[in-house]
């Protein structure tokens, strides 16, 4: 699961006010090389809750982030680099995604996150 999924995710069990970002729990992370394609990167930017990104980058060992991000990085290629590179390079493999109010795991194997909920938590 790359981080420009984990970043659209939330929980949605009934009752949970608080369910985004999930928080993640890393046990198997893979890097993929793909196509650098900044003016994808300009695009979906504004989509990107920049704090989500950067938590769910360092729970996955990348920490060259910078804290904050404004549009005016995006004409910096170093900046665009290493957002490229967190969000579509890098893979969670095996793990879990933790709801950050229930404490409720969804795990996440072979790259694809389990978020279906049991009855009681529809």
């Amino acid at each position: 699961m790359k981080l420009l999924t984990h970043n659209m995710l939330q929980c949605h069990i009934k009752g949970v006010k608080n369910g985004y970002p999930l928080k993640i729990e890393a046990e198997k992370v893979e890097e993929r090389e793909q196509d650098y394609e900044p003016d994808f990167l300009r695009h979906i930017f504004p989509r990107i809750n920049w704090d989500a990104l950067r938590e769910g980058a360092a729970a996955m060992g990348i920490d060259d982030l910078p804290e904050s991000a404004s549009e005016e990085l995006l004409e910096d290629d170093e900046f665009l680099k290493k957002f490229h590179h967190a969000l579509l390079e890098v893979h969670l493999e095996e793990g879990a995604l933790v709801c950050p109010e229930t404490g409720r795991k969804f795990p996440v194997s072979d790259g694809i996150p389990n978020l279906l909920l049991q009855e009681d938590e529809c």
